[in-house]
């Protein structure tokens, strides 16, 4: 940890910052709501993909992690973590395989949402004569993935009869609440989540099959679908940090955002323009939520950038703000899930000190 106890001025730009005591505070709120509503809180690992830092999620209350990739999964297990669900529909004799490998290691669940898709994840199962638990996923609104709720039954006893396998919960993902206006559109989506789910969950128990887990996710929504009688987990991810679309949406205040970016101005070519040293190789081109707003805040000023190029961020210098070259800023970005995985490793500052560095430890894992 060489920039331990540096100033936050001699961090080499662009730099990732964490508000460490923020970043405490919003981990032991999310899981006192999760205590409150009686869930078990599995956060999303994904959005910072540090084993840091979901220690520190377990430590609060979690009861496992998410994750997305099956090379994520194997990331977390090298790091000692023994509770993981895959909630994605993994596909691939290759991984399968894989996955057997790991559930020698640890407890481990995995999404699918096809019958196709559970029957290729068992086969290595069954013939080593294991059991790999299954959750399957819901469309309860956002059209990505999953099954829609009147396919369910069918979908499920087909799964549910495949040698290796066993159903053990369903699980959603109400990632349309991101396209949501106001914060009682957001509410409104999130309880419309925890209940498609509940429903589904009774249909299904109804038939005679076993439904343990009823799992909800997303961070805007979370508070309001973990309070739905029936659901019994919740698996937001990105509440760690924060960014700007969960404050355009209403999920939090600007000081619950524990990442910024800070970043060096490094040419002011006109007065209504200034360049910093931060662009899409360093915030990605995720664009703000639920409306278009460019791609990050300066703090402290009211200009954002409004373009960027891989090594360039453009801010549309508003008037009353000024910059000049050499000037350090500190930038709000748009989605904080993805700029975790640009970086090797985040910097835990407090005050005005670096504290700790953090490894992105599964950072580039996308297989």
């Amino acid at each position: 940890m060489k920039h331990a106890g540096l100033p936050i001025e001699d961090l080499p730009t662009p730099a990732v910052l964490i508000e460490l005591d923020v970043l405490g505070k919003n981990i032991s709120r999310q899981a006192e709501r999760a205590r409150a509503a009686g869930v078990r809180l599995r956060p999303h690992a994904k959005t910072h993909k540090c084993p840091e830092i979901s220690r520190m999620q377990l430590a609060a209350g979690a009861s496992g992690l998410s994750l997305a990739k099956t090379s994520e999964a194997e990331a977390f297990a090298g790091a000692g973590f023994e509770d993981i669900f895959l909630a994605y529909p993994v596909v691939g004799l290759g991984k399968a395989e894989r996955l057997l490998a790991l559930a020698d290691r640890l407890r481990l669940s995995v999404g699918a949402d096809s019958v196709e898709g559970a029957r290729g994840l068992a086969a290595p199962f069954a013939a080593a004569g294991r059991i790999l638990d299954v959750l399957l996923k819901i469309d309860c609104g956002y059209h990505r993935v999953g099954v829609l709720p009147e396919n369910a039954l069918e979908i499920a006893r087909r799964i549910a009869e495949i040698p290796g396998i066993r159903l053990r919960g369903i699980f959603t993902h109400a990632g349309h609440v991101y396209h949501a206006e106001t914060p009682e559109e957001v509410a409104g989506i999130g309880r419309h989540e925890g209940e498609t789910l509940a429903a589904a969950a009774g249909v299904l128990r109804q038939a005679g099959l076993s439904i343990e887990e009823v799992s909800v996710g997303s961070t805007p929504s979370a508070r309001h679908a973990m309070r739905m009688p029936g659901v019994t987990e919740c698996r937001p991810g990105n509440y760690v940090f924060h960014d700007g679309s969960q404050v355009a949406l209403g999920t939090c205040g600007p000081e619950d955002c524990a990442m910024t970016i800070l970043a060096t101005v490094v040419s002011v070519p006109a007065k209504d323009r200034a360049v910093v040293d931060a662009g899409s190789k360093t915030l990605s081109q995720d664009i703000l939520r639920p409306r278009p707003g460019g791609h990050g805040r300066i703090l402290g000023t009211a200009s954002r950038l409004v373009s960027l190029s891989e090594e360039h961020g453009v801010a549309s210098v508003e008037p009353g703000d000024s910059f000049r070259v050499g000037d350090r800023v500190r930038i709000l970005p748009n989605h904080a899930c993805v700029v975790s995985n640009l970086h090797d490793r985040l910097y835990g500052v407090r005050g005005n000190r670096v504290e700790m560095e953090l490894e992105v430890a599964a950072r580039g894992r996308i297989e």
